[in-house]
C-alpha cells in the first residue's frame, strides 16, 4: 500500500481510466466543452490504438506507438487552436472524419508491420520501455512549448489541461510495454482532462468573461466572509449608455475592458468585481472610509487619464452608399440630426474617447455591520456623486441615529 497508485490492479486502473474517459466526455457534452470533448477522444483512440495492435508483437506495439506519438501532438495543437463552437454537425463532422482518417492510417501501419513479421515472435515483455524516435521526440517537444506558450498568453485551463495531458500521454507511450504503468498514466491523462470542465465550469461561474474579474457570485460569496472593519466601494462608468449608442456596442466592451484593467490594479488591498453592466463593486478588508478615499482617487484619476483610441468606426456610422434621398428628405433628416446632436456630449478628437467613473463608498460601523446595508450606503453615496456632477468620489454619510448605526453602515 506504500506505492498507492502501483499497488492497484490492472483491472482496478483500467476501471478507473475508462470512467475518467466516461465521466469527463459527459461533462464536457453537459457543458458545451468541445475541446476538452475531442482531446478526450483523441486519448481513447490513441490508447485503443496501442492495446489493439501491440498484442504479444513488440515490433507491432513500436509501430503504433510511433505512429501515435506524432498524431496526438499535432491533434493537441489543433484542438488547441480551435473555437468552442459547440455540438453540431458542422463543426464536429471535418474533425471525427479527421480522427477516422488518423486511425486508418495507424491501422494500415500496424497492419503491415504485423505481416512483415517472421515467424517467430517477439514476446512484448522482453523490453521494459519504448525508445521513441528523435522525430517523435521532436514533434512532443515542440506542441508542448507551443501548448505552454497558448497557457501562458491566455491563462485558461484548457490549454493547461493540454499541455499536462500531453505530458501523462508521453509517459503512457514510454511504458507502453508495462501495461500497469501505461494504464496508469493514461488514466492520469485522462483525470486532468475531467477537472479541467470542472475548472471551467468554476471560471465560467465566478470570473467575467469579458472583462476577466471577479463576477457577481464572487462578490456575493466574498461579501458573507467579510469581517469588521471593512469598506465597499460601487463603481460606475459615467455616460456608459451614450457610448453604446453613439460608438457601438463593440466600443462599449473596450471602454468596459479599460476601466477593469485599472480596478484590478487598484491599492489599498482592494479587490474590484463585475457586478452587472457597467457597475463595478470593490471590496476593502480591514479598511475604513479615511483609508480608502485616497486609494479611490488615485484610481479615478488613472482611469481618466488613460489613453483610450478607438479600433475602428461602427458600422452604423459609415455611408452604405449613394445618398439618394430628395432635398426635402434630407433637410429634415438634417433637422433631425441636429436635434439629436444637442444631446450628445461634446465631440472627441478623432479616434479618442475619454472616459470617466463615478464612485460612492460607504464602511461597516465598529461593532454589528450588515454588508447589504453597507453596499446600500455605497449605493446612494454614488448616486450623490453623479448628482454632483460626475466623475468623482464620494463617501456615505456618517450616521447620526443610533438606528443608523446598529444597521452598520459608517
Amino acid at each position: 500500500m506504500s506505492l498507492g497508485w502501483l499497488t492497484l490492479a490492472l483491472p482496478a486502473l483500467s476501471f478507473l481510466y475508462y470512467c475518467a474517459i466516461a465521466g469527463g466526455m459527459l461533462l464536457a457534452w453537459r457543458f458545451h466543452s468541445s475541446r476538452i470533448f475531442m482531446a478526450l477522444c483523441v486519448l481513447f483512440m490513441a490508447e485503443g490504438a496501442i492495446t489493439l495492435w501491440g498484442g504479444a508483437q513488440l515490433p507491432v506495439l513500436i509501430t503504433a506507438a510511433d505512429a501515435v506519438a506524432v498524431l496526438v501532438p499535432l491533434d493537441f495543437v489543433l484542438i488547441a487552436l480551435m473555437h468552442e463552437r459547440g455540438f453540431t454537425t458542422e463543426s464536429l463532422g471535418p474533425v471525427s472524419l479527421f480522427l477516422f482518417v488518423e486511425a486508418t492510417v495507424v491501422a494500415v501501419l500496424s497492419r503491415t508491420a504485423e505481416n512483415g513479421l517472421p515467424s517467430a515472435a517477439h514476446p512484448r515483455h522482453l523490453a521494459t520501455t519504448i525508445t521513441l524516435p528523435n522525430y517523435t521526440l521532436v514533434i512532443f517537444a515542440a506542441a508542448a512549448v507551443f501548448l505552454l506558450i497558448r497557457f501562458l498568453l491566455t491563462r485558461k485551463p484548457v490549454e493547461s489541461a493540454l499541455l499536462w495531458t500531453l505530458s501523462a500521454f508521453f509517459f503512457s507511450l514510454h511504458f507502453a510495454t508495462n501495461p500497469r504503468l501505461a494504464t496508469l498514466y493514461a488514466a492520469t491523462a485522462a483525470c486532468i482532462l475531467f477537472a479541467s470542465v470542472v475548472e471551467s465550469s468554476y471560471l465560467l461561474a465566478y470570473h467575467d468573461e469579458l472583462t476577466t474579474l471577479p463576477s457577481r457570485r464572487a462578490f456575493n460569496d466574498a461579501m458573507q466572509r467579510l469581517q469588521v472593519p471593512y469598506s465597499i466601494a460601487v463603481v460606475d462608468i459615467d455616460h456608459f449608455k451614450k457610448f453604446n449608442d453613439t460608438y457601438g456596442h463593440d466600443t462599449g466592451d473596450q471602454v468596459l475592458r479599460l476601466v477593469a484593467s485599472n480596478l484590478a490594479r487598484v491599492t489599498g488591498g482592494g479587490r474590484a468585481y463585475r457586478c452587472g453592466g457597467e457597475e463595478f463593486d470593490i471590496l476593502f478588508p480591514g479598511k475604513n472610509t479615511s483609508d480608502v478615499l485616497d486609494h479611490l482617487e488615485r484610481l479615478r484619476e488613472n482611469i481618466q487619464a488613460s489613453e483610450f483610441r478607438m479600433r475602428g468606426n461602427d458600422r452604423r456610422l459609415a455611408p452604405r452608399g449613394p445618398d439618394r434621398r430628395t432635398d426635402r428628405t434630407r433637410r429634415r433628416a438634417t433637422k433631425g440630426q441636429a436635434i439629436r446632436d444637442l444631446a450628445q456630449p461634446p465631440a472627441q478628437a478623432p479616434g479618442k474617447i475619454s472616459v470617466t467613473v463615478s464612485i460612492g463608498v460607504a464602511s461597516s460601523a465598529k461593532r454589528q455591520s450588515d454588508p447589504d446595508a453597507v453596499l446600500q450606503a455605497a449605493d446612494k453615496a454614488l448616486y450623490r456623486a453623479k448628482a454632483n456632477g460626475r466623475n468623482r468620489v464620494e463617501a456615505a454619510t456618517p450616521p447620526r441615529k443610533a438606528g443608523a448605526k446598529a444597521a452598520g453602515i459608517a
